[in-house]
């Protein structure tokens, strides 16, 4: 009886030693995959934003609203690439804040935007001046935008894509897209592209940035098995500007 018991103890401390071992992991696995991500290019970005073009607010939960000089009724909520730190896209929102919009750029937890899709929720209710509102955002982003807006068509205008498609059907809706990408850009994967089309409204609005990447919506360096370039980074961040104040207006 006594071989039996301790037996079957071992058999139990076995079973118990190999799930924490596989547990550990994990948790080891995790904790380097949320670690190795994008950071924002602090030094590059100071040389071209500037406080006196654009009124930038921190609010408590670190989501950064990009207020335009002069009053204005459109409204644009951000949502980062994945595994890109959210302060990287501070030039882009600013230069659509000088195109009298207000831009509001969200962070992500572990800089995923899977793992907060509802981020949108509440906004409109602080900025109740804003009429028209728009989202979108940067490939993982863009498409989690999209997911979020198939819940909430009636609160949106539109929806803006870089570097992205969108998974959720959105075709029979009368929203404003646009979905911009770069000719080098070597990230977006041009069959899910091509194939989630489908899913936009027959009229979106397609610009593809010659010379442009995938990287260079934000400001965050190179990303790795990204096309080159030919175009500098804010080049293709005011090219990009331009294109959503021109569907936005």
């Amino acid at each position: 009886m006594n071989f039996l018991k301790n037996k079957r103890n071992h058999k139990f401390y076995v079973i118990g030693a190999s799930f924490l071992l596989v547990l550990a992991l994990i948790i080891s696995f995790c904790t380097i995959y949320v670690s190795d991500y994008y950071r924002a290019d602090m030094d590059a970005i100071q040389t071209v934003v500037s406080a006196n073009d654009v009124s930038i607010q921190l609010l408590d939960d670190d989501t950064m609203v990009f207020n335009p000089v002069n009053a204005t009724t459109k409204g644009f909520i951000f949502y980062p690439g994945g595994k890109v730190e959210y302060t990287a896209y501070q030039p882009l929102m600013t230069a659509c804040a000088k195109q009298g919009i207000l831009c509001i750029l969200v962070e992500m937890p572990f800089n995923l935007a899977v793992l907060d899709v509802n981020a949108a929720d509440g906004f409109q209710q602080m900025y109740l001046e804003i009429d028209e509102w728009y989202i979108g955002g940067h490939s993982l982003g863009g498409s989690m935008a999209a997911s979020y807006l198939i819940n909430h068509i009636d609160d949106f205008e539109g929806l803006i894509l870089l570097g992205a498609y969108s998974t959720a059907d959105l075709s029979k809706t009368e929203l404003d897209v646009l979905s911009v990408y770069g000719s080098e850009d070597l990230i977006m994967n041009r069959a899910k592209y091509a194939e989630n089309k489908s899913n936009l409204p027959n009229d979106f609005i397609e610009v593809i940035i010659d010379g442009g990447c995938h990287a260079y919506f934000g400001m965050y360096g190179e990303q790795e098995g990204d096309g080159k370039p030919s175009i500098s980074n804010m080049e293709q961040i005011f090219l990009t500007a331009e294109e959503i104040s021109r569907v936005m207006n």
